[in-house]
Parts: C-alpha cells; structure tokens; sequence
C-alpha cells in the first residue's frame, strides 16, 4: 500500500496527477487539499486548522465523506506534523515503512527545514518519509541501499547528525568510509557514473537527495 501526505507547499498540478496516481491512501495537511482536488483527487483524509483550504473544496471534501480532523490554530504541532502522526498510524496498521510526502518544498523555506527534522525524526523510528516534487527526491538514509539512476545524474548527500560515514560506488566522486560532516557540504552535487548507485551509511544519517 502506497501511503501519501500532501502538504501546502509549492504544487505542480500536472505532475501531481502522474504523482497522485500511484497513491492508494492520501492525506492532505489542510491547504494541501486544495492541490490534491486541483489535480482531480479526492483525499481519504484532511487534517489541521484548516485555515488553508479553500470554503468551496472544504465542502467537497466533507461531501465526499473525507476524514476530517479540525485543530485549533494555537497549537505545538504543525498541520503536517499531524498529518505524518496520521500517516504513520495507517502505515503501522497496513505493514508499511514508507510513507510519501508531497507538497513539501517551496514557499516557506522555515518549513521545508521544518519537514527535514520530521523526516530525520521518522527515520528514528523505522519509517522512511520520501520527500519528493518535480525536481527532487529525497530521503534519510542509515545503512546500504542500491539506487536506481542514469549516466550523468546529479546526486548529493547531506550529514544530517554531526559526523557520517559513508562509502559509494557508481559515483565519480568515490567515497571509501570517508566522513561527511554536518557543516561542510562535500557530498553536494556529485554525478552517476550509470543505471546504478550504491550508498552505505556505516555511522550516522545522511540525507539523500536525488535530481530528476
């Protein structure tokens, strides 16, 4: 089961309909609703404030029998924070370790970072959050993963705890348990040598963040 958040951030409608289309559960973090119908689906469920989405679609969803949530708008948490807390009970239920994220980037650069220190959080927890929009796909990673790429794609990893360890291969920029740290970019803009990339993270979480 392909389970999904949309937020409230920067949407491409037509690709969110090729996006979307994969989704078998979808919840929307409140304006995230207005992408989700802008595109033509239906959300199972809406949560926040619901001071985002739109009067007209709010109806539709309601009208539609969508989950609805509503929290006051003084809240600790953020709409998507409740919104992945919603995600993670429904991938636990459903077996799953993965849960999709869209409508993540863009707009408010204090929530994109915001959603980074979601995604580090989850992937504490077991649950990998796959940040992705038209250009990017990212994700926190600890441990070996092979990666599906082409010859030329652009590929940076990120230290998100204070010192990584890392070795790659199929990348032009090797690395051989060298150490990324979290306050000097060396793993920015590295390049695929093929159709394949392997990362391991011997010690520490680094974020992986795929070009299109």
């Amino acid at each position: 089961m392909m389970i999904a958040v949309l937020a409230n951030g920067a949407w491409d409608s037509e690709w969110g309909k090729q996006a979307l289309d994969k989704v078998d559960y979808l919840i929307c973090a409140d304006g995230g609703a207005n992408h989700a119908l802008n595109s033509g689906f239906m959300p199972e469920q809406l949560i926040g404030d619901l001071d985002s989405v739109t009067g007209e679609n709010l109806s539709q969803c309601r009208n539609a029998g969508c989950f609805i949530e509503q929290f006051p708008r003084e809240k600790d948490e953020t709409d998507l924070e409740l919104a992945l807390l919603r995600a993670k009970e429904k991938a636990f239920s459903a077996g799953e370790q993965e849960i999709w994220l869209y409508g993540a980037t863009g707009k408010r650069m204090d929530h994109f970072l915001g959603n980074l220190a979601l995604m580090l959080a989850y992937a504490r927890q077991g649950y990998r959050i796959h940040l992705a929009d038209p250009d990017h796909e990212m994700w926190v990673l600890q441990g070996r993963e092979e990666i599906s790429t082409y010859k030329g794609q652009e590929l940076s990893l990120i230290a998100l705890s204070e010192r990584a360890v890392v070795s790659t291969e199929g990348l032009y920029y090797p690395l051989e348990h060298g150490v990324l740290r979290q306050d000097v970019p060396r793993g920015v803009s590295n390049v695929s040598l093929g159709e394949r990339v392997t990362i391991e993270v011997h010690e520490g979480w680094v974020l992986v963040v795929l070009l299109a």
